[in-house]
């Protein structure tokens, strides 16, 4: 094509109102499944690309904090729990909350019944799972609410720095582990323990529930108006993602799996996986409610000498994304 030719083409296309496609890229707080079933819907229904979006969805894993990556530029938005971010906002990565596609929490304590815990005052004296790496906050939270030490003893517990598996219980090296109801509960039952030989305490059910699974991002990037107006296609494409999961989970999970390129999820697990992610998105439409936010943030105030924030955040969330993509 010559020049001319190449120029009055380009000229057609800004006559018909034709323009690149925004760029964005999210970085998912862990590996793919269907805990992020609502942003791989709407990426393979063509939900961002309908908001004018070319949407990147990164993986974590183990080795990765969505925190480091936004903060090294490496995303436009992050899934994170807020306990992690709010924590990251005070020691200095101004971190906002736009969007709360989870409105419950899956987190809980799987214990051995064996065990003889019934309750939360049967915990001095026992090995406790904890995740770390940010995950650790609500746990700390909960035991300083309780009065509970963390440091071992007869009065206290010892905290077991548990991986993402849940091992330590069915090796017997602590008697309560770290699990999420849509994932490593059904990781212990496929292990081959009973539901009936467990005792669970869901931390939605103690009053001690932090959020989980937000959308965050830098707070410089909320002064510019095209910015917001980008973050705002991005939430309304991902929660109809997210509305589209919740109806219809088995093709939300079998469109998961075809996006997790090291082949180590299975359809059952995804399948049950999504219909309990489910019940955690269900009753939102994004917005973040004010009443979930400052019970996470009483919540992690309330760590006694060592609380996971010490002040109450400011401006550590905002409705501008969320109102823009409702309206």
């Amino acid at each position: 094509m010559n020049r001319i030719a190449g120029l009055a083409l380009a000229a057609g296309l800004i006559a018909s109102g034709a323009q690149a496609a925004d760029d964005l890229t999210l970085q998912l707080k862990w590996v793919t499944q269907a805990q992020f079933g609502g942003y791989y819907v709407a990426l393979e229904k063509g939900f961002y690309e309908d908001e004018d979006l070319n949407v990147t969805i990164k993986p974590g894993g183990p080795d990765i904090a969505p925190t480091q990556v936004i903060a090294g530029g490496g995303a436009d938005v992050v899934v994170e729990w807020m306990p992690a971010a709010l924590a990251a906002r005070e020691k200095g990565l101004p971190l906002v909350n736009i969007a709360q596609p989870f409105k419950s929490s899956g987190m809980m304590l799987t214990c051995l019944k064996e065990s003889g815990i019934e309750g939360p005052e049967d915990f001095p004296g026992n090995t406790l799972g904890v995740w770390f790496f940010g995950n650790e906050y609500p746990f700390l939270s909960w035991m300083s609410q309780l009065g509970i030490p963390t440091e071992g003893g007869e009065d206290g517990v010892e905290v077991l720095k548990q991986g993402f598996n849940v091992d330590p219980l069915l090796q017997k090296q602590a008697v309560c582990i770290s699990t999420m109801t849509y994932n490593e509960y059904g990781q212990v039952l496929d292990a081959g323990i009973a539901a009936e030989d467990l005792v669970t305490f869901k931390y939605e059910d103690q009053g001690v529930a932090t959020l989980e699974d937000g959308l965050y991002v830098l707070e410089d990037r909320l002064s510019d108006e095209a910015t917001v107006d980008k973050l705002a296609r991005f939430v309304r494409a991902s929660m109809k993602g997210w509305k589209y999961a919740e109806e219809n989970p088995d093709e939300a999970a079998e469109i998961v799996l075809e996006y997790d390129e090291t082949g180590a999820q299975t359809e059952a697990h995804q399948k049950r996986m999504m219909r309990e992610i489910g019940k955690l998105t269900s009753g939102s439409n994004g917005a973040l409610d004010e009443a979930d936010y400052q019970r996470t943030v009483d919540s992690l105030l309330s760590g006694g000498s060592d609380p996971v924030i010490t002040k109450q955040p400011e401006g550590a969330w905002t409705h501008a994304v969320t109102d823009k993509a409702l309206n």
